[in-house]
């Protein structure tokens, strides 16, 4: 049987793509960044690789390719692969969701120390070349609230667990954690003010979908304790910048630690660039040695599923949108 044709909407000059060598010798592989890359192969390709392409990209390519049964989205947030045509269809489509769970709760442990313990504080008496020493804070016992118990959430409580922190989580099925023996307190999504009320570090680990765009917003915050940290790495739109710079200036809360934003790059002159209280990362948390080589792994395994007959791994409930 001939290997499946694959669309690969991509830089071909990334170096990961030289991992789809692996691919069987017959399998035909067209790439690029626009439409016409794509005219020869699209009427018989079976498979579309989006490896972090824009959506109008794949839009147009989808539209061409009539026989695809099967999308990958090598990004693990899918709300720039999800449009009305594909969701309606049958085409099942993947992502990556779980590879970069690591990386980012360690991100959200860095940013916990941080603040508990004043990083910056001591880095900024060393240059002054001040002796200056204070009183630190202890994260053992400490609530840690997070937003969407997922792979990412779970990874989180996992890590925060070695420290002592007690862990309360909300999920939309909170029936799926209900027997999950890190957690403390288990919310549904009925909870979220009193999940906001309890944190003492909130992690927000959300997809993006209509009903989590905006969640987090100037009433939100306000239900949130003085001394609480906001850590945002899911999607940047969830919160409401503008609501969290006016927060974050008023030491409305102690502070935040940001890995995504509504817009990105995030232009010069942003007023989170002037927030002291704000750890920013430029959306580069999960950004480990070979994430790439990772990602492009796991569509080959998924590959090799899905032209054995296999199910695949990490499909995405279109509908929900993750």
């Amino acid at each position: 049987m001939a290997s499946p044709g694959v669309l690969v909407l991509a830089d071909p000059t990334d170096a990961e793509l030289a991992l789809l060598d692996r691919l069987p010798a017959d399998t035909r592989i067209a790439t690029g960044l626009a439409p016409e890359a794509f005219e020869a192969a699209a009427p018989e390709a079976q498979v579309i690789l989006s490896w972090f392409a824009p959506r109008e990209l794949l839009e147009r390519v989808w539209s061409m390719a009539p026989r695809v049964r099967w999308l990958h989205s090598a990004s693990a947030g899918v709300e720039n692969v999800l449009f009305p045509a594909l969701i309606e269809s049958k085409v099942p489509v993947t992502n990556s969701r779980g590879l970069f769970s690591e990386a980012l709760a360690e991100f959200v442990l860095a940013a916990i120390l941080l603040f508990a313990k004043d990083l910056p504080r001591m880095l900024r008496s060393r240059e002054a070349g001040r002796w200056d020493p204070f009183d630190i804070e202890l994260i053992q016992g400490r609530w840690l609230a997070i937003l969407g118990y997922g792979d990412i959430g779970r990874a989180v409580a996992q890590r925060a667990r070695a420290f002592g922190m007690k862990i309360a989580a909300l999920r939309q099925r909170p029936e799926l954690s209900r027997h999950d023996s890190l957690v403390d307190r288990l919310l549904g999504v009925d909870g979220l003010h009193e999940l906001l009320r309890l944190a003492d570090y909130l992690v927000l680990a959300l997809p993006l979908t209509p009903r989590t765009r905006g969640l987090i917003g100037e009433a939100e915050i306000a239900v949130m304790k003085p001394s609480a940290v906001l850590i945002n790495v899911g999607r940047g739109p969830v919160v409401q910048e503008a609501a969290l710079v006016h927060a974050l200036r008023g030491r409305r809360i102690r502070g935040a630690a940001l890995d995504v934003f509504e817009t990105e790059p995030l232009p010069a002159g942003y007023p989170l660039y002037e927030c002291d209280n704000l750890l920013l990362s430029p959306h580069c948390a999960d950004h480990f040695p070979g994430w790439k080589r990772r990602a492009m792994e796991f569509f080959l395994e998924n590959f090799e599923r899905f032209r054995n007959g296999e199910p695949l791994r990490n499909v995405v409930d279109k509908k929900r949108g993750y």
